[in-house]
């Protein structure tokens, strides 16, 4: 109950959450076209229909495009429980718009989820009992969500890619600069302390040496 209370709300908000990836892609140590890479391919597989299986996609698709594998995991979290329903009605309707079929009302589409997954699990005991393999729903599933989910996320999916892409890229850009400028900074500030402490030294070894010769 806890994993599923926290999947709709995370411990802290969503505010919270939000700001700790930001954080996480902005420190990570590939350059900043290969981080927005990764972002890009972690967006487009969360318009994917392939539930549970988006972190899997995300790495193949991000290891294709030579991007970022964490920063492709961690843009996974713009599919979420608030932005899957609006993604999923976007893209069956684009979807099936597409195929030249019509648009399944909720009710329907929920139906063919649980008619699907009562049929994997009879031909699951199929496998070890006499009862036959059934099909149906499973088929119905494919036509009527699937497939115009599938078709229709694809579009939108890659206009939000290239967005994230051309947004993340300046951004990352810019503060990798400004992190590399600030540990220049501190180091500076290292080394001249640290040559301010060696003087300090070789002058109090001058003093005890001239206090000794007298």
């Amino acid at each position: 109950m806890e994993f599923v209370s926290q999947s709709f709300y995370p411990k802290g908000g969503w505010r919270r959450a939000s700001q700790y990836i930001v954080h996480r892609l902005r420190r990570l140590p590939d350059p900043a076209h290969k981080i927005s890479r990764g972002i890009a391919a972690g967006v487009f597989t969360s318009f994917t229909p392939f539930f549970g299986l988006h972190f899997i996609f995300s790495v193949a698709l991000a290891w294709v495009m030579r991007g970022n594998v964490l920063a492709a995991l961690l843009a996974t979290f713009v599919g979420n429980p608030l932005t899957f329903p609006l993604i999923a009605a976007v893209s069956m309707e684009i979807g099936s718009f597409i195929l030249g079929e019509p648009t399944l009302p909720l009710p329907l589409v929920l139906g063919s989820f649980t008619d699907a997954a009562n049929d994997l699990w009879r031909n699951f005991v199929a496998l070890f009992t006499d009862e036959v393999a059934r099909w149906g729903g499973l088929s119905r599933f494919w036509d009527r969500v699937f497939l115009p989910y599938l078709v229709g996320g694809f579009f939108p999916g890659l206009a939000a890619a290239f967005a994230s892409y051309f947004l993340a890229n300046p951004v990352i850009v810019a503060y990798q600069k400004a992190r590399v400028a600030r540990l220049k900074k501190k180091f500076a500030k290292r080394r001249e302390r640290a040559i301010s402490r060696r003087i300090e030294q070789e002058k109090a070894e001058v003093i005890s040496k001239r206090a000794a010769a007298e």
